[in-house]
Formats: structure tokens, sequence, C-alpha cells
């Protein structure tokens, strides 16, 4: 037991609001903990305590309220080695630095989770100007930290745009919308609300968002072309 060591991600974690989360600390070798202290805190916080496991049973007295029903360690993990936390229903205030203790090592880890708000997919509507062109805007709401706007078509160059409008609303998240003139040749212009800490980390959840975008908008694209008898406007991914 005293040779094993406390590892922690390598990376942050990214965890969207209203979702539960597992942030990851394991020992290596891997050694029974079950009947030992393992301590999750963020030095930010007083108390510091997020969850605390001493000797067989969880310990919350002095849990910080914020997290009280939020937090969980496995019993069955925990026999394996694996200190690793559940935290449920993700809020904005639970972004910050967690430390991972286990006190028989007296060694610890930190680690980072990241928050990105409860993101709506982004809503593209269309305005037609003449008969090559057209206004087209994204909106997305729900992000945290504030994104960037970034629109392509369906060859993947980026595309000049209007300024971002955003918003801040009362739970910190921001609301962004943005609008570009394309013609409609363009029939696979996509927008693309990213943030700049995260963008790279941020591409597997986009990918599902622009699945149920690009589903909503053939829809709402299919509805426009009955209502205006084929002269409306091209949309995300409809093609000519």
């Amino acid at each position: 037991m005293g040779q094993s060591q406390v590892v922690g991600p390598s990376e942050p974690i990214v965890a969207l609001v209203g979702d539960d989360v597992i942030l990851p600390c394991h020992l290596e070798p891997a050694v029974d903990v079950v009947s030992g202290s393992v301590e999750w805190g963020r030095p930010d916080l007083e108390p510091r305590f997020v969850h605390v496991w001493h000797l067989g049973q969880d310990l919350l007295v002095n849990q910080n309220p914020s997290y009280q029903g939020r937090t969980s360690v496995s019993a069955e993990n925990l026999k394996h080695g694996d200190l690793s936390l559940r935290l449920s229903a993700v809020k904005h205030s639970d972004n910050g630095k967690y430390r991972c203790y286990f006190a028989s090592q007296a060694k610890e880890t930190t680690q980072t989770a990241v928050t990105f708000g409860s993101v709506s997919a982004p809503v593209i509507s269309g305005i037609n100007l003449n008969s090559s062109t057209v206004v087209l805007e994204c909106e997305s709401k729900g992000w945290y930290p504030e994104p960037e706007v970034l629109w392509l078509d369906g060859e993947g160059n980026l595309l000049s745009a209007g300024p971002t409008e955003t918003v801040r609303g009362p739970d910190d998240l921001y609301t962004v919308s943005s609008r570009v003139t394309v013609e409609k040749r363009h029939s696979n212009t996509e927008c693309f609300p990213a943030t700049s800490v995260s963008t790279v980390r941020f591409t597997m959840v986009l990918v599902v968002i622009l699945i149920f975008t690009c589903v909503a908008a053939f829809v709402v694209w299919k509805w426009t072309q009955n209502q205006m008898k084929g002269t409306g406007p091209v949309l995300c991914d409809a093609h000519n």
C-alpha cells in the first residue's frame, strides 16, 4: 500500500449544467481502500469539504452546503483503488479545482472541472433578400464561458458575418445570436458556437447538436417550401 500513487486526469473535465459527471481519481497500483479515508475538497471554498469517506462510510458532517445530496463515492470501486467522485446535477458554481486526497498515503492530486452550461442546439432561420441571397440567423442559449460564433460554408470555409450579439442571463449563462448573408448555393452553411477555452473538447457535443439542428432545419425548410411554393431559403445542410 505504501507504494501506491494517487493519480488524477491529465485534462480538465468538461460537463454540462444539469448533467451528472465523474471526477476520476485512482491509486496505482490499485489497493483496497474501502476501510481508509478519502477526502474530496475545493481549496477555494469554506468549508472546503465536497465529500469525505472515512472507515467504510460517508462522513458528511462538514460538507459544504452547496454539495449536499449531490456527491457520492462507490464502496465497490474503493475496493479496487478507485477514489472517483460522482457529482450530480452539475451547477455553474461547481466550476473550479478539486482535490482528491487519500489520507493513508498523505498524497493528493488536483483537477479542474469545467462547466459549459445547458447548451441548446443552434436554431437557424432564413430570410430571403432576393432570388440569389438569403440572411441566415443562428441563436443558441445556455453557454458558459461566453462563446464566439463561427459560420462555415459547405466546403468548410469561414464566412464573414456581422457582430455577434451576446446576452448574459441571471443564471450567468450566455445567449448568443449572429447573422450572415450568403448565396443560396451555400446549401451546407452551418454555425458553430464554441468557447475559446475548449473548442476541441467540445467537438463531440457539437456533432450531436448539429445532427439535431440539421434535422430541425430540414423540417423548417420543408414547411417553408410548402408555404412559399418553392421560393423559401436554403437552410443548414438542406441540399438543393
